[in-house]
């Protein structure tokens, strides 16, 4: 589509606020942190409509916030398309041109794709995070639980002492309970 620069907002939903998460320009000034409440400017908007919106000339655009950043990168003309999965928006994605540009319905049809493309693969990176982080917790939990049960055989510990013991050397070392854990059963491992 001959873009100058094309962005990516991603939702956070318990702030309600979008942030952008990528682009492809170098400038210093546009990768800078910035979050935009829904209903606020281009993006909010579309965020909260739930529905694409093309700008001829973004300086002369009401809800366009960043009129002194797009005069210094050359941005004049933007389509910006929400990333939506299953009705729900997570997000928003910009393309600019540096020329004034009516997008066609091809030009809103092929970004509204890439779009969605963009929202699944966001999804499922989420999904495969959230999985791993899920994986890992379950993990610790038996790593800890065969710790307490080594301390309680030796040391005649209650399960309570025994947990409260693995809490007290995590804190006390500032070591996970997970690096606890394996301490206390390599040591077993050794005397066994």
């Amino acid at each position: 589509m001959d873009s100058k620069i094309c962005s990516l907002w991603i939702l956070d939903e318990k702030e309600k606020v979008l942030r952008i998460r990528a682009t492809q320009t170098m400038s210093e000034e546009y990768l800078k942190e910035r979050a935009l409440k829904l209903g606020e400017g281009v993006v909010g908007y579309v965020a909260q409509e739930n529905k694409p919106l093309a700008v001829l000339d973004v300086l002369k655009e009401p809800r366009y916030k960043e009129k002194e950043l797009a005069k210094k990168e050359g941005l004049v003309s933007m389509l910006s398309v929400p990333l939506t999965l299953k009705d729900k928006v997570i997000g928003v994605i910009n393309c600019y041109t540096s020329y004034r540009h009516e997008f066609n319905e091809t030009e809103r049809v092929v970004l509204t794709a890439v779009a969605n493309q963009a929202a699944i693969c966001i999804e499922n990176t989420e999904l495969m995070v959230k999985t791993k982080v899920i994986q890992e917790e379950l993990e610790t939990r038996k790593l800890v639980e065969r710790a307490k049960g080594a301390l309680m055989k030796h040391h005649g510990l209650t399960e309570d002492e025994a947990f409260k013991r693995i809490r007290k050397a995590s804190m006390d070392s500032r070591k996970t309970m997970r690096e606890l854990a394996e301490a206390i059963l390599l040591t077993e491992k050794m005397r066994g």
